[in-house]
């Protein structure tokens, strides 16, 4: 049967964990941390020279500069603050870009800044006033302060789902803090999968998360899922013409 559609697999790397370039053979665009909430030099460095070489799109993944948590812990910020942060993080993740020779595609945020945004739209404006200001396409979850800031905008959104994590009835993502929010039994991921397809949502791009150690095998899960739907894993930017 031909593909009748096509979805890209998008993995969040750079951020010190050791199955990066196994994901990386099984992604085909990759959110690269710019080293403020995780992640060095030279393991973002490795990680865009390992991207370039297996042709896989990379975007800027810029987080709270918190690393004793992860980047996970919620801040108050205006506005102009995250759009400050972020083209800060951006530039800084594009000088090392250049040094590799591999161009910057997208934007998407990461951890708390991720989850604020979605929900606050001073944080969603803020967010989007910076990659509307780099230039660049942004990620985020669909009916979403987000998505609604980049049509007011005119900004390119590529909506996203998450198989590796538990959503609220809400359609938020369950905090980090609470049980069972990162799933890695087969079963859930499939489940959640068939729940992130519905067309309604209009997803153009599926992420794992780097820091699950289960997250190389589950791309391969994935991937033979989309594959038995006759759902092609492709580039999101080629897949969007942008």
């Amino acid at each position: 049967m031909e593909n009748t559609r096509t979805i890209d697999l998008n993995a969040d790397l750079g951020e010190g964990f050791p199955w990066d370039e196994a994901l990386l053979d099984r992604v085909t665009s990759a959110s690269v941390s710019c080293g403020f909430h995780a992640g060095d030099r030279e393991t973002i460095l490795a990680t865009l020279r390992a991207a370039k070489a297996r042709g896989v799109d990379v975007g800027a993944h810029p987080g709270f500069a918190d690393r004793e948590h992860f980047g996970r812990r919620e801040q108050a910020i205006d506005a102009a603050e995250a759009e400050a942060l972020v083209v800060e993080q951006v530039e800084s993740l594009a000088s090392l870009a250049a040094e590799v020779g591999i161009p910057l595609r997208f934007l998407k945020p990461h951890g708390a800044l991720y989850n604020q945004a979605q929900r606050d739209p001073a944080v969603a404006a803020g967010v989007v006033a910076a990659a509307a200001r780099l230039g660049l396409p942004i990620f985020g979850q669909p009916n979403s302060c987000v998505a609604a800031e980049c049509r007011r905008v005119g900004l390119r959104f590529v909506a996203e789902g998450s198989p590796d994590r538990r959503y609220l009835d809400d359609g938020r993502l369950a905090p980090r803090s609470e049980p069972r929010a990162t799933l890695d039994d087969p079963a859930d991921v499939l489940a959640q999968l068939d729940r992130l397809l519905r067309p309604d949502l209009g997803l153009a791009t599926l992420c794992l998360h780097g820091d699950h150690p289960a997250s190389a095998r589950l791309a391969d899960l994935l991937r033979e899922a989309l594959d038995r739907d006759s759902i092609a894993v492709e580039n999101v930017l080629s897949s969007l013409s942008l």
